[in-house]
C-alpha cells in the first residue's frame, strides 16, 4: 500500500485520505461505516474550507451540470413534500443528503488525497464483502446472503466496486496490478454469492464501455484483467455451487410461466406484475407527483377489479427505478432523477474524449466514474437501488469522490 498517503502530508490530507479509503472499505462489512464517513467528509469540508472553496470555484464550470442536477432533484422533492400531505419529510432526506455529499469536493480539492486510497479501499471492500457473504452462503448455508443489508443491494454494490477496480488496474504499475485485478475477482464472487441476477446487466454495460475505450487499456495485463471478467462469469455458469445456471434457468421458467397464464407469484413474475401495475398508474397521471396514499388506493382499485394480483399491495416498491420515479414523481420527477445519472456520465465522458493522451490516473478515475454511473443505471432496471439510504448515499459519496479525484488529476496534466 505504498504511496497511499502522500509524502509530507499534513494532518488534513491524512484525514481526508483515510476517509477516501474507509468509505468503500467499510460500506459492506459494517452497518454504520458509510454514515460515519459521510459525517467525516462533511466535517473535513468545513475544516478545509479556506483552501477548498477557492479550488471549488475554480472548477465550477466543469461541475456545474452535475451540481445543477442534484440541486434540481432536491428542490423537486421538497416541492412534492409540500404539495402532498401524505408525504413525510423523510422523503426529502435522500435528495438532501445526496446534494450535501457535494461538500466532499471541497475536502478532496483542498487536500488532494492519493487516488491509491480509493483503489485500496475498493480492493479491501470487495475482499471483505466477498468473505462475508461467501461465509454466509457456503458455510452457514444461507440461500440469499446480504451481510447486514438486503441481498440484492449488497450484490449490486459489491459488483459495482469490483468493476471500479477494473478501471483501477490502469493506475497501478508492474506486479502491483494484481491487486485491483483481485478486486475484480472479489466483486464477482461477492455478487455471485448473493444470488443477485439483475446486477449482471452491469457487466454487459462494462464490456461495451471497454470495447469503446479499450485503447486506454495499455498493456497486456490491463487487457487481461478486462477479459478476466468475462471468463469468470462464463465459468461460474458451469460450477453448480455458484447457483448461476440454476438462477438463470429459474428466471426463464418464471417468464414463461407468467406469460402462459401460470402463477405470477415467482421472483420474476412479481416484478412483471408490478411493472404492469406501474404502467397503468403512470397512464392515469403521467406528469405530476403523487402521494403514497393515492398510489396505494389506485393499486387496490386495480386489484379489486381483478386486473392485478393481490400481492402487489405487499411490495414496498416497483422493482424498477424509472417506473418508481414515474409513479411517484411523474415525468418531471423522472427528468430530475435521470439528471443525477446523465450529468455525471457526461462529465466523465468529456474527460475521456478530451484527454486521449492523459496520464493513467485521469483516465482510470474517469472510467471508474462511468462504471459507477452505468452500474447504478443497470441495477435500476430490475431493482430500486436508490430505495435504501445506503444504496443512494454510496452512489452520491463515491461519485463526488471520483469527480474530485478527476479534477485533481486534470490539474496535474
Amino acid at each position: 500500500m505504498n504511496n497511499t498517503v502522500p509524502k509530507n502530508a499534513d494532518v488534513k490530507t491524512v484525514v481526508v485520505t483515510c476517509l477516501v479509503f474507509l468509505l468503500p472499505f467499510l460500506t459492506l462489512i459494517t452497518s454504520a461505516g458509510l454514515g460515519l464517513c459521510n459525517l467525516g467528509f462533511l466535517l473535513a469540508a468545513i475544516w478545509c474550507h479556506k483552501q477548498g472553496v477557492p479550488a471549488f470555484r475554480r472548477h465550477l464550470s466543469d461541475i456545474r451540470g452535475v451540481l445543477t442536477a442534484f440541486a434540481a432533484s432536491f428542490l423537486f422533492a421538497g416541492i412534492a413534500v409540500l404539495v402532498h400531505e401524505d408525504l413525510y419529510m423523510r422523503n426529502w432526506e435522500k435528495p438532501s443528503r445526496m446534494l450535501l455529499a457535494a461538500s466532499i469536493l471541497v475536502a478532496v480539492l483542498a487536500c488532494r488525497p492519493s487516488r491509491k486510497a480509493l483503489w485500496w479501499g475498493l480492493i479491501g471492500g470487495t475482499f471483505g464483502g466477498a468473505c462475508l457473504v461467501g461465509y454466509q452462503r457456503w458455510v452457514l448455508g444461507i440461500d440469499r446472503p446480504g451481510g447486514m443489508m438486503n441481498a440484492i443491494t449488497f450484490g449490486d454494490i459489491v459488483l459495482c466496486m469490483g468493476l471500479m477496480c477494473l478501471a483501477g488496474v490502469l493506475d497501478f504499475r508492474g506486479r502491483q496490478r494484481i491487486w485491483p485485478a483481485l478486486g475484480v475477482v472479489f466483486g464477482l464472487v461477492g455478487t455471485l454469492a448473493t444470488g443477485t441476477r439483475g446486477g449482471w446487466i452491469a457487466i454487459v454495460f462494462a464490456a461495451l464501455l471497454f470495447l469503446k475505450y479499450g485503447h486506454y487499456l495499455r498493456g497486456k495485463f490491463a487487457k487481461g484483467a478486462a477479459a478476466l471478467v468475462a471468463v469468470l462469469m462464463v465459468s461460474a455458469y458451469f460450477v453448480p455451487q455458484t447457483g448461476v445456471a440454476e438462477r438463470l434457468g429459474q428466471g426463464v421458467d418464471d417468464v414463461e410461466t407468467y406469460f402462459t397464464g401460470g402463477s405470477a407469484f415467482t421472483n420474476v413474475g412479481v416484478r412483471l406484475e408490478l411493472w404492469k401495475g406501474a404502467t397503468m398508474l403512470i397512464a392515469r397521471h403521467p406528469w405530476l407527483p403523487n402521494g403514497p396514499d393515492e398510489v396505494r388506493a389506485e393499486l387496490s382499485e386495480l386489484v379489486s377489479a381483478g386486473t392485478l394480483q393481490p400481492f402487489v399491495l405487499e411490495a414496498e416498491h416497483f422493482h424498477n427505478d424509472a417506473l418508481q420515479v414515474l409513479v411517484y414523481g411523474g415525468v418531471f420527477g423522472l427528468v430530475f432523477w435521470f439528471g443525477t445519472l446523465l450529468m455525471p456520465f457526461l462529465f466523465f465522458l468529456r474527460i475521456l474524449n478530451q484527454h486521449e493522451s492523459a496520464r493513467p490516473g485521469l483516465t482510470a478515475s474517469a472510467l471508474a466514474g462511468m462504471l459507477l454511473v452505468l452500474g447504478y443505471f443497470s441495477f435500476g432496471l430490475t431493482e430500486v437501488i436508490f430505495w435504501s439510504v445506503r444504496g443512494a448515499m454510496f452512489y452520491a459519496l463515491m461519485l463526488f469522490i471520483v469527480i474530485g479525484l478527476c479534477l485533481n488529476a486534470k490539474d496535474e496534466t
